[in-house]
């Protein structure tokens, strides 16, 4: 098991950037893959992006590709989020998670709490 905490979300003007965090607690971080998911109002939870758990491979939601990196430090037990040239459409509340390489949330065993981002036009 690992309990994970997001932060960095916030209110940024369409165009801009953030970066968020999702600090792990346990030893077994680095067995995990990591991936970001998304849920905005009305919308089912979206993939965003995942990584292996060595971090050697990554991979995006196609909506995202160009824009978005997902990276992730073992030894500080971190995974990030970069997230260029933000949309409107990237209002949601994003999460991390914690589990098997795939992309359905069905996959992932440890969730964080989430942390809200919001795009304004």
């Amino acid at each position: 098991q690992v309990q994970l905490v997001e932060s960095g979300g916030g209110l940024v003007q369409a165009g801009g950037s953030l970066r968020l965090s999702c600090a792990a607690s346990g030893r077994t971080f680095s067995a995990f893959a990591m991936a970001w998911f998304r849920l905005a109002p009305g919308k089912d939870r979206e993939f965003v992006a995942a990584i292996t758990s060595s971090g050697g491979s990554t991979y995006y939601v196609d909506s995202v590709k160009g824009r978005f990196t997902i990276s992730r430090d073992n030894a500080k037990n971190t995974v990030y989020l970069q997230m260029n040239s933000l949309k409107p459409e990237d209002t949601a509340v994003y999460y991390c998670a914690a589990g098997l390489l795939l992309s359905v949330p069905a996959a992932y065993t440890n969730w964080g709490q989430g942390t809200q981002v919001t795009v304004s036009s």
